[in-house]
């Protein structure tokens, strides 16, 4: 071998080391929108490899059915908590948001003329109860269906849809682990707790300044779930836990637990947990003298939270999935349109099934009466990346979830105001769905 082609070699050799490699490449598809100053490791190494930054394809059979041409109605499913279950408040404000775009959308002369019609399931949060009532929507021959809230109803439901073959639009389920499971016929259109998660913990350890931190939380998935992603952020900001109390849902009594933190003389508590338990630990915590400044999960913000609490939730911090005072006059038209509709103020459940709602019904408008076209533009992160929303845009990830922005709730005066999170990063994407933060 001549000097010559040692020489070329070598130049091969140079200009493969330094190229870009593939995990490289992907260092601007961040999972779950997570910040570079709070991603796992991020001062060390980077991973050999990234999961969940790109979806996964359902090369199954179902894209040649052609459609029905004797129907009366396009039936779209439903699953919420509704009654027998905490969250029926959540739920009851899901199906409004949901009726309304259906109602809308026949306003509008339906899908070609035929009306759509709502297949409503109860959610009641047993164990495989969701499965059952998943089978009955595809003997109702729905098309999609929207739901649910409860994690272990919605991880239980996705597995029944996977093998119904029918697409889930999730708009209520926070569990970060939901898209993880790779099945390809589900999205999530609401931010998840991972996000609320970082938002949570930047806002207190980086804006507040606090070192000491004490946690109560529901002994549930919601609770041990969500908490999870705090704290992982606080343990690498520097302030891992320094206690964590538990409450059983449906308890009202936390002298014990509230006596623990005491002793521990916290600088800071955090709440995780469902809104009526929360308020009352909010109203003992004051009860008891403690001065703290209280943080808490999403779920305070409701006006289930606000009555129970009264007075003693003014300067409460939580984040929210969207802002609903945003200057949006699409988002002032739904708040309208729903409180004339329902004689309440519309929730972020409403809101968020309102927009997951409108995406069915836009997908059934291109891609017409077929499952797997339904789920196949859904999922694409092409069509409607980036749609906008009255919960603002709404940007999927590679794994289908939702990373859109995240908001600070703080209440004054007795009511919740918004602020944009610190963690809250835009995102562009191209027309093939690759994207990059700036």
């Amino acid at each position: 071998m001549t000097k010559h082609n040692y020489w070329v070699i070598g130049i091969i050799f140079l200009v493969l080391l330094f190229q870009p490699s593939k995990v490289n490449a992907q260092d601007d598809l961040m999972y779950g929108n997570t910040p570079d100053s709070i991603f796992p490791y991020h001062k060390f190494q980077k991973a050999y490899k990234y999961h969940f930054i790109e979806p996964i394809e359902f090369y199954g059979a179902g894209r040649e059915k052609t459609p029905p041409t004797d129907l009366t109605e396009i039936r779209i499913g439903f699953l919420g908590p509704l009654e027998g279950s905490p969250l029926v408040p959540l739920g009851k404000q899901m199906l409004n948001g949901s009726l309304l775009a259906l109602e809308q959308a026949n306003a509008n002369g339906g899908y070609q003329g035929t009306p759509f019609e709502l297949m409503i399931h109860n959610d009641v949060g047993l164990w495989g109860a969701a499965a059952n009532e998943v089978v009955q929507m595809d003997d109702e021959k729905v098309w999609a269906w929207l739901g649910s809230i409860d994690d272990i109803v919605s991880h239980v439901a996705l597995r029944a849809t996977l093998k119904m073959e029918i697409m889930m639009v999730n708009t209520g389920d926070p569990d970060p682990t939901f898209t993880e499971t790779n099945i390809p016929w589900a999205i999530r259109v609401i931010s998840d707790d991972r996000q609320s998660g970082y938002a949570l913990a930047s806002y207190i350890f980086n804006t507040m300044q606090h070192e000491r931190v004490a946690v109560i939380r529901a002994n549930n998935r919601y609770g041990r779930v969500g908490i999870m992603e705090y704290s992982g952020v606080a343990v690498r900001l520097g302030h891992p836990m320094m206690i964590e109390e538990r409450f059983e849902v449906g308890e009202t009594d936390f002298s014990m637990q509230l006596e623990n933190i005491k002793e521990s003389n916290p600088d800071g508590i955090l709440i995780w947990g469902n809104a009526k338990e929360s308020a009352l630990i909010v109203k003992q915590i004051k009860a008891l003298g403690m001065k703290q400044p209280i943080y808490a999960s999403d779920r305070v913000v409701s006006s289930e939270f606000m009555e129970i609490a009264g007075e003693d939730a003014e300067s409460i911090v939580s984040t929210c999935q969207y802002n609903p005072e945003a200057d949006d006059p699409k988002l002032k038209k739904f708040q309208s349109d729903y409180f004339k509709r329902f004689g309440i103020k519309p929730d972020v459940f409403a809101a968020h099934a309102y927009d997951g709602m409108n995406l069915i019904i836009a997908a059934i408008g291109k891609v017409g009466l077929n499952r797997v076209l339904i789920r196949d533009v859904l999922t694409d992160l092409k069509t409607f990346q980036g749609y906008e929303g009255v919960t603002g845009k709404i940007i999927l990830d590679g794994s289908w979830n939702d990373i859109g922005k995240i908001w600070m709730a703080k209440v004054k005066n007795g009511e919740f105001h918004y602020t944009p999170s610190s963690t809250t990063a835009e995102k562009t994407y191209t027309k093939s769905g690759k994207g990059s933060y700036r």
